[in-house]
């Protein structure tokens, strides 16, 4: 079952990064490695909570944070399924969302000690990579 490779992924680290920013940022990484596709159902929040022993509250804030950004959908009652991916906005809107995510990974990075330059370097090598994979 795929919501079971999902839940093995998932690791919290001591970081000092709030946990939920780690499960948010760490479901996002799996979505787009297409563990689970769109249309499939997440784990429930009650199976990620004592897969990783926290606090049931720090995991529905997770799920909060990617129903916002659009990466799943919560359906009262039924559950937590990945979002199909976004529409094709607008160049403004794409530049706002590209600053947004650089700011967030750039103060993510900053938390754990990470050099920018080394993150942004790294970023572009596995972006290539991506592309001739596909």
């Amino acid at each position: 079952m795929h919501t079971e490779q999902l839940l093995q992924r998932l690791r919290l680290e001591t970081t000092g990064v709030p946990i939920y920013v780690q499960l948010r940022d760490q479901i996002l990484r799996a979505l787009g490695a297409r563990v689970l596709e769109p249309g499939d159902q997440m784990p429930t929040m009650r199976e990620v909570a004592v897969a990783l022993r926290v606090d049931l509250n720090t995991v529905r804030h997770a799920y909060d944070e990617l129903e916002r950004i659009g990466a799943i959908n919560l359906v009262r009652g039924r559950g937590s399924f990945v979002a199909d991916p976004p529409r094709v906005q607008s160049t403004r809107a794409t530049a706002a969302q590209t600053d947004s995510l650089a700011k967030q990974t750039l103060a993510t990075a900053a938390a754990m000690g990470i050099d920018p330059v080394a993150l942004a370097k790294r970023i572009t090598v596995l972006a290539q990579q991506k592309e001739t994979q596909s």
